[in-house]
């Protein structure tokens, strides 16, 4: 499993012969880390491994004050800067135990990091970049999930060929060919209408490829299988029913979420959830405070991504982002950050909130024809 795994990593990213490769993750997958160094190796590029723990972060966000976890990284930056892939995979055994880190030393991490994320998210000079899932017991009952499930989640997931998600995406794409905007809905409280005319739809294959690489989407996330679209980000109107989330500051599941948009931008007043709501608008309004200093317009709120789920293998909502929003018959929002695959918003937020399965989605043409895509979460 660890060296099919490793070689769908690598093929994902599309190497050459001679590239400086990055490959980052925790300890406890160290001997995948290795398996994908060893065949960056066999493909030509170059790799250098940088590892972390769990024991190690712990120290760092107790023993080490926000002052200086807010100084700029410069030697990662350099080493990112030199970097032609950066391959990261997950850095801890237990992502519970960043609930436990301070709020504050989680801030100022994210800021000195700001210089990175431009690295990779620039379109125009951003490097290659992929995030890869990897299964453990810890994480699987921090989503309250047997093991062996979500096993199949993740690795099943990351198993189905590019090949296959790509005839499927080829296929939802056909259907979105001349919509100018698009219509959701179901019975747990979504009700969304964006517009999308003009821009670029995107089939996440799993691959990394020169046509990506030349439109400005330099990254990928194993397990792939979603087409995604930057949706015009200042219209759009509705209500959104997500059943589980992750905090993208501090890791906290949030449930029962009801987002509420108007001209495009989330009303957080309006925000519903049943737990954890204050973390999730803590997360909005710290990385907006941000966002007004770095970037004009300020688009924190504003709607960045609509994506369609479609991983054959995928079924089930965890609250873990990286597979939920590629669940077959689910669609899923993001706000904040969408400059790297057709959108115009720079924001230090991506947050996106996938429905319930069983959700409905047609698209609209300029003459108001209407093409079902989904039908109570079956692709029509």
């Amino acid at each position: 499993m660890i060296e099919s795994t490793a070689k769908n990593i690598v093929v994902t990213s599309n190497l050459r012969k001679g590239d400086s490769v990055a490959v980052m993750g925790g300890a406890h997958a160290l001997e995948l880390l290795e398996e994908i160094s060893l065949e960056c190796y066999r493909n030509g590029a170059i790799p250098m491994m940088v590892v972390t723990s769990d024991r190690y972060a712990k120290r760092v966000y107790s023993e080490i004050p926000a002052s200086t976890l807010a100084l700029e990284p410069k030697g990662l930056i350099g080493m990112a800067k030199a970097s032609d892939m950066l391959i990261s995979v997950e850095d801890f055994e237990d992502p519970s135990i960043r609930q436990r880190f301070p709020r504050e030393k989680l801030q100022a991490r994210q800021k000195a990091n700001l210089p990175l994320n431009k690295l990779l998210t620039d379109p125009k000079t951003g490097k290659k970049w992929l995030y890869a899932g990897w299964p453990t017991p810890s994480a699987a009952k921090m989503w309250d999930v047997p093991y062996r499930e979500f096993e199949e989640i993740v690795l099943g997931g990351m198993s189905v060929p590019p090949q296959t998600l790509m005839q499927i995406g080829k296929r939802i794409n056909r259907k979105l060919a001349k919509a100018a905007w698009v219509h959701a809905w179901d019975s747990k409280g979504t009700d969304i209408r964006l517009k999308i005319k003009g821009r670029f739809r995107n089939i996440d294959d799993g691959i990394i490829s020169q046509a990506d690489y030349d439109i400005g989407d330099r990254g990928a996330n194993l397990p792939a299988g979603e087409v995604f679209i930057a949706p015009h980000e200042t219209v759009g109107d509705g209500t959104l029913y997500c059943p589980i989330t992750q905090d993208r500051m501090s890791d906290r599941i949030v449930r029962d979420v009801l987002l509420e948009f108007r001209n495009g931008v989330l009303d957080l007043k309006r925000t519903r959830a049943s737990k954890n709501l204050s973390a999730l608008r803590s997360s909005f309004k710290e990385c907006e405070k941000v966002d007004r200093i770095r970037f004009k317009p300020t688009r924190t709120r504003n709607v960045a991504e609509l994506g369609i789920g479609f991983n054959p293998r995928i079924k089930k909502a965890t609250g873990y982002i990286l597979t939920d929003e590629k669940i077959t018959g689910t669609i899923h929002v993001a706000f904040g950050l969408n400059k790297g695959y057709g959108g115009n918003s720079n924001s230090t937020m991506h947050w996106d909130f996938v429905t319930a399965p069983g959700i409905n989605l047609d698209a609209e043409d300029d003459a108001g024809r209407t093409t079902s895509i989904l039908e109570n979460g079956r692709f029509i």
